[in-house]
This record gives structure tokens, C-alpha cells and sequence, in this order.
């Protein structure tokens, strides 16, 4: 499988030039750098973004993830392996990525609100900015048709 087409950030190297600036804004959230990747895990794969999730899969393994944990990212709420912090951030990651999903508020209260107790204001920052970067990336990669195994760089 190849992509459609070169990846637009590539080709406008503005793009390329912003992308280190906005995961450092990110980092700037203090929230931790493996909860970072379980989430933009998790968005990818509701997205169906091939190349993200390899990216993240192997990101994770780098991190010395367990496979169990890693395994079910997909099932989390099944999944015993996901701590009270973690679910909040993946929930708060399905419904920010699942916007059209919802029959009311897009992300409901409740789910805001149980993230907001766990990070403070900044990580929140953090959180809210990593969950809208990865759903970017994904609508390119899916758009594109970007294969697993091929990055950025």
C-alpha cells in the first residue's frame, strides 16, 4: 500500500516547522509522556489512522509499555490494566474525538469533569491540545491514506 499522495506537511514546510513547536506545547502540560501516547493511541485507533498507530504502538514500546497494556488500549474500559487517571484522559479522549457521536454535548460534563478533578489546569492544556493534535494527524494520514510504517521525517 502507498499514500495517495506525499503528506501535505511535507510538501508545505510551514507545517513541518510548526509541528515541534505545538508536541512541545504539549509536553509543557506535565502530562506524562506514556499517558500522552495511550491517548493519541487511542484516538488513532477510533480514527483508523494505520500509520499513527503504529507510530504510537512502537512510541509506547519504547517507553518500556507492557503488551498487555498496549494490547488493550482498544478495550480500556474492559481492561484492568488502566489507572482512574488514564480512564479519565481515554474517555476524555473518545469523546473529543467522537464528536458527532454524541446526542447532546459533544464531550458531556461528566467526562470533563472527571478528567478536571485528576489533572490540574495546565495538564489539562496538555491534554486538550495532545487529543486535537493527534485527531489532526489522523485526518491527514486517513485522507492521504498514509501506511503504517512511514513517518513524518
Amino acid at each position: 500500500m502507498s499514500a495517495r499522495m506525499t503528506n501535505p506537511a511535507t510538501i508545505l514546510p510551514q507545517a513541518t516547522k510548526a509541528v515541534p513547536h505545538l508536541l512541545g506545547a504539549i509536553e509543557q502540560g506535565g502530562v506524562p509522556a506514556t499517558l500522552r501516547e495511550l491517548v493519541m493511541l487511542r484516538a488513532s485507533q477510533i480514527n483508523g489512522c494505520a500509520a499513527c498507530v503504529h507510530g504510537h504502538v512502537a512510541a509506547l514500546r519504547k517507553e518500556g509499555e507492557s503488551d498487555d497494556r498496549i494490547d488493550t488500549v482498544a478495550v480500556w474500559r474492559e481492561s484492568p490494566f488502566f489507572t482512574d487517571t488514564e480512564r479519565a484522559a481515554l474517555n476524555l479522549t473518545e469523546a473529543a474525538t467522537r464528536l458527532a457521536d454524541s446526542p447532546g454535548t459533544a464531550v458531556p460534563d461528566a467526562i470533563w469533569d472527571e478528567a478536571a478533578d485528576l489533572f490540574d489546569e495546565k495538564a489539562m492544556a496538555g491534554l486538550v491540545l495532545a487529543i486535537a493534535t493527534i485527531n489532526f494527524f489522523n485526518r491527514i494520514n486517513v485522507t492521504i491514506q498514509e501506511p503504517a510504517g512511514t513517518t513524518w521525517s
